[in-house]
């Protein structure tokens, strides 16, 4: 499945262990693992009171 216009697309490597961990989350909150990572993050970026700015949360495709 191709990552839509709006997002920004690339490779992540993680440990084994990690990723079932993460498959289990997104399993049971009923998320695909991509949207359960993205939560993740945003949730601690906001625990750490960054706030994302308006581009941000809806990057133009393309842009690094």
């Amino acid at each position: 499945m191709a990552a839509s216009p709006d997002k920004k697309a690339f490779a992540l490597r993680l440990d084994p262990a990690l990723y079932a961990a993460l498959a289990r989350l997104a399993n049971a909150d009923l998320r695909s693992v991509n949207a359960e990572i993205e939560f993740l993050l945003r949730e601690a970026l906001k625990a750490r009171g960054v706030r994302l700015e308006p581009e941000a949360e809806g990057e133009q495709g393309g842009q690094s």
